[in-house]
């Protein structure tokens, strides 16, 4: 496990997760594929874990999906419920979202969309960029709401 050095940085916006991923990885080069996971607490703050899943297959199996939700559910149970789960699909190659990575995008919305107590995203760092391939504009603006002491309103 590492601890990163932002952790106690909030990150605020989609935009400053996908600059967050890629301050964790430079450089943004790979020659295996790996999924990284990091959890955003309910101020935005980035808890003090960043877990790398090495050696991952180009096709996400249900087995590792389920682990990754066992994971996640570990993590998350008391300190950060309602918390964000960030996720990084680091892989050789251009940074183009291709067949193999949509069909982790699919896979991880039909597991977690309705499996998690939260939010969760996935990034896409390949070829010296990372992208966003799953954002979740929904905790962020929930964020906003919280850290601009804005009562009565509802992220959904």
């Amino acid at each position: 496990m590492t601890i990163p050095p932002l952790a106690e940085v909030p990150v605020r916006s989609s935009l400053a997760l996908t600059r967050r991923w890629a301050a964790l990885f430079s450089p943004l080069f790979f020659d295996s594929r790996s999924l990284w996971l990091t959890w955003l607490g309910p101020d935005g703050r980035q808890a003090p874990a960043l877990l790398p899943v090495d050696d991952v297959p180009a096709r996400p199996d249900h087995r590792l999906l389920r682990g990754l939700l066992d994971l996640h559910d570990g993590v998350t149970s008391g300190q950060l419920e309602g918390g964000h789960l960030a996720m990084a699909l680091c892989r050789p190659g251009p940074p183009v979202e291709d067949a193999e990575d949509t069909d982790w995008v699919f896979a991880l919305h039909d597991l977690f969309d309705e499996q998690i107590d939260g939010t969760w995203s996935l990034h896409l760092a390949a070829g010296g960029r990372v992208e966003p391939l799953v954002e979740a504009p929904n905790f962020f603006a929930a964020l906003g709401w919280a850290t601009a002491g804005v009562t009565g309103r509802s992220a959904r």
